[in-house]
């Protein structure tokens, strides 16, 4: 069998461009439409130069989850405590998952890659006190947290119809986008508060 012969095209992909194509398609049809052979096609190359550039479908999706988490943390102001900081955080996370549009992305990702977006808020930790191993599981608690969070929040929001002093959520039909930011700053307010306690106990 002869060897295959790549185009000028294909012999100059890089797996930024990889990337970034397989982002679009995640926007425009889902993670179900992202694909080797799709990726090549919105190229315009064939598929085996996409699998050496970039590897088997694993480690596209790999790809994809780590380019929204690259530079996720906010900067830490000055003197800030570890919870303040720890809902920007966790704020700034939500936004950036909810923005890829399909959740399943984040339920598979390898711990490398949320490791190094948590590397701020674990020293945020480490500064006010709180020993490796607490801010550890702290960080790995916030982060299943908010995944967990998102991968919950799919369905459409209800339409607006609350009343003005019903608590946010209650309603068994449904809720509102509204609603939904404040449970989700309700329950990183929670969690905040235990692994506060905890630290308290020590």
């Amino acid at each position: 069998v002869g060897k295959r012969v790549y185009m000028a095209s294909e012999i100059q992909l890089s797996s930024e461009q990889i990337v970034a194509a397989a982002v679009d398609i995640l926007h425009e049809g889902g993670l179900d439409a992202v694909s080797m052979r799709s990726v090549a096609g919105r190229l315009g190359v064939t598929p085996p130069p996409v699998y050496a550039r970039i590897g088997n479908k694993d480690a596209l999706l790999d790809a994809i989850a780590e380019h929204f988490l690259a530079d996720l943390a906010p900067d830490p102001e000055r003197d800030e405590a570890w919870p303040d900081y720890a809902r920007r955080w966790t704020q700034q996370m939500r936004q950036r998952l909810t923005e890829a549009a399909d959740s399943r992305l984040f339920l598979q990702v390898k711990r490398p890659t949320y490791l190094e977006a948590t590397k701020p808020l674990l020293n945020c930790m480490r500064r006010d006190g709180m020993s490796t191993d607490a801010a550890v599981r702290a960080c790995r608690l916030l982060t299943w947290a908010t995944v967990g969070f998102i991968a919950m929040d799919h369905s459409p929001p209800a339409a607006s119809s609350r009343r003005p002093s019903r608590l946010a959520g209650s309603d068994p039909s449904g809720v509102t986008s509204e609603e939904i930011d404040e449970l989700f700053t309700a329950h990183i307010g929670y969690l905040i508060d235990g692994i506060e306690r905890d630290e308290g106990m020590r």
